[in-house]
């Protein structure tokens, strides 16, 4: 299904496909971790969809989910499809350090896609409610590279700002 096309209505057959079967989760994460670079590609978009519409089903793959960033070539389709991934779940603590870590390089890199550095904030945003120690490296960097963000990145920064100020305050949600 993977290699017939590369379109949104064909990924969602493929989510479809899985929908919340473990079993099939499984088979789809063989292909994402595979060695074939479009077929990786192609997966991680399914993967994203699938861990939006079940999210209880990516918990066993979050230890893969975050060695995946570490792949050699790593294609910004992945990056992208593992932050949004990310961007849906209850992160869990033994994740945080290597995500922030992750979150922390794309957003700094301006040569990063905006998806990804968009991506990397609200992660970021997500692991400062736990670890507050984190908000003002994050309020640094979003501010250090707002001024010459697109219109993207300005308007998730600023909404990421604002609601690292209400967490200073005391007024999460």
């Amino acid at each position: 299904m993977l290699l017939l096309e590369h379109s949104k209505p064909q990924t969602m057959r493929i989510v479809h496909w899985v929908g919340a079967d473990a079993d099939r989760l499984a088979l789809l994460f063989e292909v994402f971790l595979g060695n074939d670079y479009r077929l990786t590609q192609r997966s991680a978009w399914a993967v994203r969809y699938v861990g939006e519409k079940h999210p209880e089903l990516m918990l066993p793959y979050y230890a893969v989910l975050l060695k995946a960033l570490r792949r050699k070539p790593l294609h910004d389709a992945v990056k992208r499809n593992v932050l949004n991934v990310f961007e849906a779940l209850d992160i869990t603590p033994d994740c945080y350090d290597d995500l922030a870590d992750h979150c922390f390089r794309y957003l700094a890199d301006p040569k990063e896609p905006i998806a990804v550095r968009c991506a990397s904030m609200t992660v970021l945003e997500k692991i400062c409610r736990a670890i507050p120690e984190l908000k003002s490296e994050l309020q640094m960097l979003i501010e250090e590279h707002l001024e010459f963000g697109g219109a993207g990145f300005k308007s998730r920064g600023k909404r990421i700002l604002q609601a690292l100020g209400k967490m200073e305050h005391g007024f999460e949600g």
